[in-house]
Order: C-alpha cells, then sequence, then structure tokens
C-alpha cells in the first residue's frame, strides 16, 4: 500500500489520503473515523470540535463517525453503539471488493472482539472502504455475520459539516417526508416546508428518504452533495446554542458553523444469517451553487 500510516502528538494512528487534484482526507486508525476532508483549495469540509478530546475510550466529537451496532439510543447499548471508540485494523483482504492499490483508498476493518461479546454477543466483521478523489469522498460500509445465528443492527455515518452560518444553510430533497422527533420521544411527523432551514434545535430521523440530498451554504456558494445506498433513513441534527452549553466536549458557539446530516439505517434494522453480508454506500461531492437562489450551478454540475 503506497500511503503510511503516521502518529501526530495526539498518539492517535492515521492515514492520510491525497490526490492529485490537491484534496486530502485524514482517517483515525481509532473508531475507522474520517477527522478531515480538505478541497483543492485546502478548505476544511468536516467539523471536528476545538474541544474533541482525542484519546481513547472517549468518542471524537465531529468527523465522520461509525455508528454501530447501534444508531442513538434505539437500543439497549451505549449510545451510537461501541465502533466509534474501538480501534480498527488495516484490511489487506477487502474480498469481494478489488484490494486498493493506490494512495487515494484505505480498507479498514473491525472484527468483535471479547470485550464487544460481553455487551452484545453476536460475532461479526465490519468493513470500510474509504475512497478520496477530485472533489469527492466515498465510503462503502459492509457488515458480515460470522457468528452462528442471525442478528440484527441499526447503523449510521454521522456526517458532521463544517458550514459557514447554520441559520443561512438549506437541505434540500427531504422535503414531505416522515420524521421522527428526537426532541419529542420520537414522536411522527411530516415535513411541511419546502426545504430544512435552521433556527433552533433539531434532532429529527428523516424517514425512507431519497438517495441524493443536498446541503446548500449561501455564504460559501457552495453546495455538499450526499448520495447515498442501502441506508434508507436520514438524520439531521444541530444542538442549538442551549444544548450546545450542555454538551462538554462542543464549543459554546460551534452550532453556528456545523450541521449534522448522517446516512442511517434506524427505523428498521438490517438482518443477517449467518455468514450473509450487508453494504452500503455514501458518496460525499462538493459544487459550486448561485448566492441567490442556492440552486446548483448547471455549468458545474455538467462540466464538473
Amino acid at each position: 500500500m503506497p500511503w503510511s500510516v503516521v502518529n501526530d502528538a495526539d498518539g492517535l494512528p492515521r492515514v492520510i489520503l491525497t490526490e492529485p487534484g490537491g484534496s486530502s482526507a485524514e482517517v483515525l486508525l481509532y473508531g475507522g473515523q474520517v477527522v478531515s476532508w480538505k478541497n483543492d483549495r485546502r478548505e476544511e469540509l468536516l467539523y471536528v470540535s476545538s474541544k474533541a478530546v482525542q484519546k481513547p475510550p472517549k468518542a471524537i466529537r465531529g468527523g465522520i463517525p461509525i455508528c454501530f451496532p447501534q444508531f442513538a439510543n434505539f437500543g439497549s447499548l451505549e449510545q451510537h453503539g461501541f465502533a466509534r471508540n474501538r480501534m480498527w485494523l488495516l484490511d489487506s483482504c477487502p474480498s469481494p471488493l478489488p484490494p486498493a492499490r493506490n494512495q487515494s483508498t484505505v480498507d479498514l476493518i473491525l472484527k468483535s472482539s471479547e470485550e464487544d461479546l460481553k455487551s452484545w454477543p453476536r460475532s461479526f466483521e465490519l468493513r470500510l472502504r474509504i475512497s478520496l478523489s477530485p472533489g469527492k469522498l466515498t465510503f462503502i460500509p459492509r457488515v458480515r455475520n460470522t457468528d452462528s445465528k442471525a442478528f440484527s443492527f441499526t447503523f449510521a455515518l454521522r456526517n458532521y459539516f463544517s458550514v459557514s452560518d447554520v441559520s443561512e444553510v438549506r437541505v434540500e430533497g427531504l422535503e414531505t417526508l416522515d420524521y421522527l422527533d428526537n426532541l419529542m420521544q420520537q414522536e411522527r411527523f411530516t415535513e411541511q416546508a419546502d426545504a430544512i432551514t435552521f433556527d433552533g434545535e433539531i434532532d429529527r430521523v428523516y424517514l425512507s428518504t431519497p438517495t441524493k440530498i443536498n446541503i446548500i451554504d449561501h455564504q460559501k456558494k457552495r453546495t455538499l452533495v450526499l448520495r447515498k445506498e442501502g441506508m434508507p433513513d436520514s438524520v439531521v441534527w444541530n444542538p442549538w446554542d442551549k444544548k450546545a452549553k450542555d454538551i462538554p466536549d462542543i464549543g459554546d458557539d460551534d452550532y453556528k458553523t456545523m450541521l449534522c446530516v448522517d446516512s442511517a439505517v434506524v427505523e428498521t434494522p438490517i438482518g443477517l444469517k449467518p455468514f450473509e453480508e450487508w453494504r452500503g454506500r455514501q458518496e460525499l461531492s462538493t459544487v459550486s451553487s448561485s448566492y441567490c437562489s442556492g440552486h446548483l450551478d448547471p455549468q458545474r454540475v455538467l462540466h464538473g
């Protein structure tokens, strides 16, 4: 593998992905978590809290943590499961995917440990391929049941996006859909707005969502495009001012420049029989958008 694993001052090994166009991504082996994605202008596209504790066993606030085998408190395990605070390994045999042969792709694997089996007595292999290309970051998560019995799980890629001002951001693609409102004991509602905008705390699980969602940042004149497969739900979260002050690893004003829009499997857990494998896919990309309307610039969409 042409890339190398480096140990930074925090002592956590990380893989640096680069591509000829100048963009980059950093992936921690701790949690299998992307903690940086920069475009060709070296602008950071992900939010990581300045108060994030980058020390096991604490989960790292920001980037793109992996929620497995449980999302949030939809189950009896710890919040968001345990995959995000385990040390992953480099996966030298990602079959049936072809081996990664360049510095823009890394394959990681997490296998059930004795510690995990105590809290969740199911044997599994969780694999993750992360690929960087110009203007694009792609994830292929896979879960294989290596147990003798069937099991089910929920899952999410929790995307902490960096935004200029969340009150000027709109999310398109979730209109008219049903959602579970976690601020109302997971009561079910239907989205009435033609786009989601932000003027207070939000914590919703949108159900049966489309494969494409746009996060339009007016001030940056940039749209983040989220495409997904195998993860039918989408979670939208921002703690706003009061909740941010109550979360120790989020800065008091951080809520203004971050927004979570996740690819998830929440409402209907995935069931796997022994030796069955589930596969998902998420592709993040950026395009320029016009300042006034938020509509995608057709020239950039057509010509990239």
